[in-house]
């Protein structure tokens, strides 16, 4: 797929490496900006993940530069942003998606871990938009991509209460900045994945829970309606939509990604 969905268009895309060797959701629409004409800035914690990524973009013919950073910082997300308009001069697209998971109860959950997943799951999109947002008012306008999760609108048969709580918060985020900035041409959206087949899932399940991954796989499979889970280009296609001028009347949206499986959990 090459094409001019995005033409002309410089995307931030926050996590865009992957914990493991594949293809993750921030990794995944970094590869689809790139392929339908958008300059990307590729951001990752492990800067090794996203030179992966650039190496795959540049492979075919996409323009992209890497940058390390900590979301939870205020002076890396600044530094993110000021070296995106250093480099191309504007932000049409911003995607967040970095999160970290923390499978524990109210009992179970230090807070210690608490501050950390909702540093990085919730603040980290909170102070990207913050520095993102005034540039995007200077040029007239931008498409902002907030990765949540199914799990911040339903339980999943498992306790997850930080990880829970900060995908809550973070499509609370997405329709405050949503209606703020929409006389500013600002469009806000998350994106709800279900099950999706990520590195990030089966190294989660290797090492969180251990046991036969791939039985674990084809559990997880078997759970959703259409039979198997998604996959982070399922993902990056709603992100490409949303961020395209195709979607330039919606604004506010929580699209649920996930292939019937919330229907099950009415």
């Amino acid at each position: 797929m090459r094409g001019n969905r995005v033409k002309g268009k410089v995307a931030i895309v926050m996590g865009a490496g992957s914990v493991a060797l594949g293809i993750g959701n921030g990794k995944a629409s970094a590869i689809f900006y790139a392929r339908e004409g958008a300059k990307v800035l590729a951001v990752d914690y492990n800067l090794v993940a996203a030179e992966e990524t650039k190496r795959l973009i540049d492979g075919e013919g996409g323009d992209c530069i890497v940058f390390k950073a900590d979301v939870s910082k205020s002076s890396d997300c600044k530094s993110v942003v000021e070296k995106c308009i250093e480099t191309f001069g504007r932000i049409d697209i911003l995607h967040n998606n970095v999160g970290i998971v923390e499978p524990s109860s109210l009992a179970e959950t230090s807070e210690e871990t608490w501050d950390k997943v909702l540093n990085v799951n919730l603040k980290g999109m909170f102070l990207m938009c913050k520095y993102t947002i005034p540039y995007m008012e200077k040029q007239g306008g931008g498409s902002i991509i907030n990765i949540s999760s199914i799990s911040s609108i339903r339980y999943l048969g498992y306790t997850c209460l930080p990880y829970a709580a900060s995908k809550g918060g973070i499509n609370t985020l997405t329709q405050q900045l949503a209606l703020e900035y929409a006389p500013k041409q600002i469009r806000v959206n998350s994106i709800l994945p279900g099950y999706i087949y990520t590195p990030l899932v089966v190294k989660s399940l290797r090492d969180t829970y251990g046991g036969d991954v791939d039985e674990m796989i084809k559990k997880r499979d078997s759970m959703c309606p259409m039979g198997k889970m998604g996959t982070p280009w399922d993902v990056a296609y709603a992100a490409l939509f949303l961020a395209s001028d195709e979607a330039k009347y919606i604004t506010g949206v929580t699209l649920v990604v996930d292939g019937g499986m919330t229907l099950k959990m009415i």
